[in-house]
């Protein structure tokens, strides 16, 4: 089957993405911030089969030092197919010019980003708006 890759916000249904998140599962998140995350990102990969986007994944970055992967997420009936690994590789791809490329991940799948050659970061840190709901997702320690 072949699918439809494509870097462009104009014909994106930002509802259908926060139904794909919701489904992925990744998150909750509300369309219209959606559209301001993707619209702020200098890359951006969308995947359809048909009209319906499948998989989706942006980076933030600086076109110099920066770039930070994130909000990479696929419908569950599309996993096992690769397509997962290679919106990470398109991204990286995209971001290769970076002195660093940064992403942070759902728990449990740190084994599937450093297959694709990241590496866990002794430094990082972060501030999330609902820290205990984050605490409770594995996502940050009460260290």
């Amino acid at each position: 089957m072949k699918y439809q890759w494509s870097d462009s916000i104009e014909d994106v249904d930002w509802h259908e993405l926060a139904d794909l998140y919701e489904r992925a599962p990744l998150a909750t998140k509300d369309p219209s911030r959606l559209k301001t995350a993707f619209s702020n990102s200098m890359f951006r990969c969308f995947v359809r089969d048909g009209q319906r986007i499948i998989g989706v994944g942006r980076a933030l970055a600086d076109g110099s030092d920066c770039s930070y992967i994130c909000d990479v997420a696929l419908l569950p009936e599309y996993q096992g197919e690769g397509l997962g690994k290679a919106i990470v590789k398109k991204l990286i791809e995209l971001s290769a010019e970076h002195k660093k490329i940064i992403l942070y991940c759902v728990p449990g799948k740190e084994g599937f980003y450093k297959s694709l050659g990241f590496r866990r970061m002794n430094t990082a840190m972060a501030i999330f708006q609902n820290e205990p709901v984050y605490i409770e997702r594995g996502y940050i320690s009460t260290e």
